[in-house]
């Protein structure tokens, strides 16, 4: 896993890749998630980031211990993924999209225009 230069904690960053392995369903309800010390060395991190980011995943209902067992990936995590990663979109990345179409002078059918094509 590849950790960008940005200002988003690790911690986050860690949290971002299970959100899009659930998202993806590489990760499907009740499915064990590796143990916070396998994880932490299989992406060269410190073990306390990785529970810090199980905690946050925790918190937001997208995964669960169960005691002596490990965390597991939640019945509602698809669910909560999307609400999640939609609203981090809206606050922190469409604010820079409308920024660069008014920067640009274009309007949001260029980007409709290109969405259909990707979508063909």
């Amino acid at each position: 896993m590849e950790f960008s230069k940005n200002n988003k904690a690790i911690y986050l960053q860690i949290a971002d890749s299970i959100f899009e392995n659930i998202l993806t369903k590489k990760w499907k309800p009740e499915e064990r998630l590796p143990s916070v010390r396998d994880f932490a060395i299989s992406i060269q991190v410190n073990p306390n980031t990785v529970m810090r980011a199980y905690t946050y995943l925790q918190e937001k209902e997208i995964i669960f211990n169960q005691r002596g067992i490990g965390f597991f990936v939640s019945d509602k995590a698809y669910e909560r993924s999307i609400e999640i990663r939609k609203t981090q979109f809206i606050k922190n990345e469409l604010p820079n999209v409308f920024k660069n179409l008014d920067l640009l002078g274009m309007d949001i059918s260029e980007i409709e225009k290109q969405y259909k094509k990707k979508q063909k």
